[in-house]
């Protein structure tokens, strides 16, 4: 899986309002990305195994009542060979999902690192970023707020809309709350351009 990175990333700019949302997921390898993604698609854990390219499911979140969103979500392989691939994926993206192991302390500033590479990137200025401070089930895990203070995530561009929340893949937590946050920032930033020509 994953052989032709390049060639399968996404190209479209805007989905139209009926289809899903483009949101990918990156982080460093062994964060717990692939099994958010799984979480949030089977509603249950699933144990993956080290993603080597790429997975894409598309998840239904409901937002209240009878209303809901549909992401199309990229999860993209931390591994460090992998990680100039990244940019290929967040391309013309709506949304930015950063993973990180909230338990590995000493890994938070390499994922700092790799943090402010792909979010001050040419193509991503601007668009949204939640940060999701995995594995809070397990004992030590850092808060959302220390992983937002190690992440220095108020550094990033100030056109910038970012949301840390804690999370866990095991049993769900956070990530309803954390994908309504992105939900809204994504339709703040679309929103924007609208407004200003307004006032022209």
């Amino acid at each position: 899986m994953g052989n032709h990175l390049t060639e399968m990333a996404p190209t479209s700019s805007f989905l139209p309002h009926f289809q899903a949302l483009h949101v990918v997921v990156v982080g460093l390898d062994s964060a717990g990305k692939t099994s958010l993604l799984y979480r949030l698609k089977f509603k249950e854990f699933v144990q993956s195994v080290p993603t080597k390219g790429f997975n894409m499911e598309k998840i239904r979140v409901p937002l209240g009542g009878s209303r809901a969103i549909t992401f199309q979500v990229w999860d993209v392989g931390g591994q460090e060979k992998l990680r100039p691939l990244w940019r290929s994926y967040t391309r013309r993206t709506d949304g930015l999902v950063f993973v990180v192991d909230a338990v590995e302390a000493e890994r938070l500033e390499e994922a700092k690192v790799e943090l402010h590479r792909i979010s001050r990137a040419s193509d991503n200025q601007g668009v949204p970023v939640l940060v999701l401070a995995n594995k809070q089930d397990q004992p030590g895990a850092l808060s959302a707020t220390e992983v937002e203070k190690r992440l220095a995530v108020c550094e990033l561009a100030a056109a910038t809309l970012t949301h840390v929340q804690g999370c866990s893949a095991v049993d769900g937590l956070g990530l309803q709350p954390g994908l309504e946050r992105l939900y809204e920032m994504i339709l703040k930033r679309k929103k924007a351009p609208r407004a200003s020509k307004k006032r022209r």
